[in-house]
């Protein structure tokens, strides 16, 4: 029987991956789509609005970061969850594709059960901040204000694009200014789990939320975490 209706978009330019994912991936009960590359990828995630992508970085032609950059230039897709497949060796290309909108890692070889975990923890993720909105209207903190019913937010009075992960953990730390949230915290909260799979996460989310606010706000403290300073 069924477990959900969740839909998984599998991209791989690996044959025996694509069928290995698929199976273990099915038989829990998701429905699953296939790409081989880049392009398809794109087009089918227009298409059918998956809930959760699998993507491989190492992909030819169109590579799995410049897939997600065009992944997230496509507004239907923003609530679409993107992972990353990835090779233990592929660090610097996890910090690219944290910085195009990525919103997890899962390593390869991957193993069955472990894979299932975090697919399951992910959309649990998704599904629990569906139509959650905070209450009390914009949030406003002088230059920079947040929108949590719009998902908007300004800087002297201009927009700032943020991606979907940047705006989560922007909002986590302005729900409680002055609060020190720890890495596991923000962890736990924004990602659905306490286990990083690189250490680097928070880091490029945080550098590239201080290029566009400022550092004037998002403040560390050495060894413990971030704080949104007022």
């Amino acid at each position: 029987m069924s477990e959900n209706n969740h839909k998984i978009l599998i991209v791989d330019d690996e044959p025996d991956i694509l069928e290995f994912l698929d199976y273990n991936l099915s038989r829990k009960g998701f429905t699953t789509l296939q790409a081989s590359n880049g392009k398809e990828a794109i087009k089918q995630a227009a298409a059918e609005i998956p809930d959760l992508i699998l993507l491989d970085i190492m992909m030819p032609g169109m590579d799995g970061v410049e897939t997600c950059y065009e992944l997230r230039k496509n507004a239907n897709l923003n609530n679409t969850i993107i992972a990353f497949l990835t090779a233990r060796s592929e660090e610097y290309s996890e910090i690219a594709g944290l910085e195009a909108g990525a919103d997890d890692y899962i390593q390869k070889p991957i193993r069955p059960r472990l894979l299932l975990t975090r697919v399951k923890a992910l959309l649990r993720r998704k599904d629990s901040s569906r139509g959650q909105v905070p209450d009390g209207g914009v949030l406003d903190f002088g230059a920079l204000k947040i929108d949590p019913s719009s998902y908007e937010v300004t800087m002297n009075d201009e927009p700032v694009s943020l991606a979907k992960k940047e705006f989560e953990v922007l909002m986590l730390l302005a729900s409680q200014p002055g609060k020190v949230f720890t890495r596991e915290e923000m962890f736990q909260k924004v990602w659905g789990y306490s286990v990083p799979i690189i250490s680097r996460t928070i880091d490029v989310h945080i550098s590239k939320l201080r290029e566009k606010v400022g550092d004037r706000y998002i403040k560390t403290l050495k060894g413990i975490g971030y704080k949104l300073e007022v």
